[in-house]
């Protein structure tokens, strides 16, 4: 086959240009007919302002319903160590919270890192300020904290969700046990302000007892949840 012959053959080829113009002008109009403009997030630390801000309006409302007997039995030194800690950990995690559910976001700490953190300095805190090792009515007493705390997070958790709504959790699971660390801060603090129960052993089992399972169950919910989306996928 010589020079002439292949030059034929190419000119008599059908080359394919792509997509007819017809085809492309629907592709658009069905596209552009569900999309709607975004609207931009707040500021990263109004976000996290707001977490934290519902975190302690639940804290306080339900210290206010059942009393501030704790944080009435206690010393002035207990009080800012103890309040403290609460506000510097539920600053931190409400930072972790907003960055969890913004794509691209540095996160300085991962979730369960956060979780180690926070329980660890609240243990240290508690254990410090509080030395009475009785254990009178431990696991009665202790079964109506943790239900109280619990409840308390729960009704945290759900207002974080309601300020962060809009955002996009790439990792749901580590979103989730960010979450709910933050919202079992939040059920720790109630839980300093109403009860007046010091004993160490019921503020290491029970009150921390809140910030654990409601980690955990905000890590086992947002597994939960990606299970169920991916399974109707497929």
């Amino acid at each position: 086959m010589n020079d002439r012959e292949i030059d034929e053959l190419l000119n008599r080829a059908k080359v394919s240009t792509g997509p007819e113009t017809e085809s492309l002008e629907r592709i658009v109009q069905s596209i552009a007919g569900s999309m709607r403009p975004a609207r931009r997030l707040p500021p990263r630390w109004l976000l996290a302002g707001e977490v934290v801000l519902a975190g302690m309006l639940v804290s306080l409302a339900g210290a206010a319903g059942l009393g501030f007997h704790g944080i009435a039995r206690m010393g002035v030194l207990e009080r800012v160590a103890v309040f403290s800690a609460l506000g510097i950990l539920a600053l931190a995690a409400a930072g972790e919270v907003v960055n969890a559910m913004i794509p691209g976001s540095r996160r300085r700490i991962s979730s369960s890192g956060l979780l180690v953190a926070a329980g660890g300095c609240l243990a240290a805190v508690l254990a410090a300020c509080f030395r009475d090792y009785q254990t009178t009515h431990f696991l009665h007493a202790g079964l109506v904290c943790l239900g109280i705390g619990l409840l308390h997070a729960s009704l945290a958790g759900l207002l974080s969700w309601l300020v962060l709504r809009r955002g996009f959790a790439v990792d749901p699971v580590s979103a989730g046990l960010a979450a709910g660390t933050m919202a079992g801060l939040a059920g720790v603090g109630m839980l300093e302000l109403h009860c007046p129960n010091f004993q160490t052993a019921h503020l290491l089992v029970w009150h921390l007892g809140v910030l654990l399972v409601s980690a955990g169950s905000g890590a086992l919910g947002a597994w939960w949840l990606l299970s169920t989306s991916t399974n109707r996928e497929t």
